[in-house]
């Protein structure tokens, strides 16, 4: 289990945790980031909280802690209400747009650091995630104590969820039908894909009329419900990856994808209570 951190929340947001290449801190900050100046000014610290200065040396493998510097995002204009909340989680109904944690150039941006600077919770982590252009319940756990009960429900399939989206054109299967597959992404490249061998993708597809579609993953694979609606010849209205990659600025919300987290249940690990929880948003 990775320590706490040796350095606190801060406005949101925690700090960075770099492994060395090994050497002289200063220096090597200072050639792969640019940022020795974090040492000089005493912003970096050893997992024990000691400073570390000019002087500092490491061996190849040791850790550094230090606030990272934020660049300009693309305010995501849209609220994050709250779903419910108390001692343990706190489910919100996320946008579309806002990535759940940071990730590459989302960082300030995201429902996690968001949501820990308006409802000052610094502990507040993501149970599950979801796409960043997916909307729905997403559920956070509010105390690092309780933080493994619910990520382990979410990991080992203890969830039951559901899923609302509107698709363009005409099924090539018949429906209702299980769709399975092998769903393959690699890191770095946008699009995941579908390959021959053992199955590790499922999802539940269900024709509600009119062009919308209930989904119930058995599974929880990187865009799998984006993959699976676009292999059947219904591509989700608003994807800017399937079945082809399409160029949308970063400050462009008029086209959400229309892809909804509807519906969350499961047994809470904590107080063995059933919980469910609905999103309250209608697709356009």
């Amino acid at each position: 289990m990775r320590q706490r951190p040796p350095l606190p929340v801060r406005d949101g947001l925690g700090p960075a945790r770099l492994r060395l290449l090994g050497g002289n801190v200063h220096d090597e900050l200072q050639t792969r980031f640019g940022i020795g100046a974090k040492v000089l000014a005493g912003e970096v610290v050893l997992p024990d909280g000691t400073t570390v200065d000019a002087t500092t040396t490491l061996p190849a493998g040791a850790h550094v802690y230090f606030y990272r510097d934020l660049a300009d995002e693309v305010p995501v204009p849209f609220d994050i209400p709250v779903l419910h909340r108390d001692d343990d989680i706190l489910v919100v109904d996320k946008p579309h747009f806002l990535a759940t944690m940071p990730r590459g150039g989302h960082v300030a941006q995201t429902a996690l650091v968001r949501l820990r600077r308006e409802l000052d919770l610094p502990e507040l982590s993501p149970a599950h995630r979801l796409d960043r252009l997916t909307a729905g319940v997403l559920l956070f756990t509010v105390r690092r104590e309780v933080r493994g009960g619910y990520q382990r429900l979410f990991a080992e399939g203890g969830t039951r969820k559901t899923y609302l989206a509107r698709a363009e054109g005409t099924p090539g299967v018949s429906l209702p039908r299980t769709l399975r597959s092998r769903i393959i992404k690699h890191r770095g490249q946008l699009q995941a894909f579908e390959e021959p061998g053992e199955p590790n993708a499922e999802t539940y597809v269900e024709d509600m009329g009119m062009g919308l579609y209930r989904l119930s993953p058995r599974t929880g694979r990187t865009h799998q419900l984006r993959v699976h609606m676009a292999s059947i010849g219904l591509p989700i209205i608003g994807d800017s990856l399937y079945p082809k990659v399409i160029d949308v600025a970063s400050d462009d919300f008029a086209d959400p994808l229309q892809l909804l987290a509807h519906r969350l249940e499961f047994t809470d690990p904590i107080t063995g209570e059933a919980r469910e929880f609905v999103s309250a948003r209608v697709l356009g």
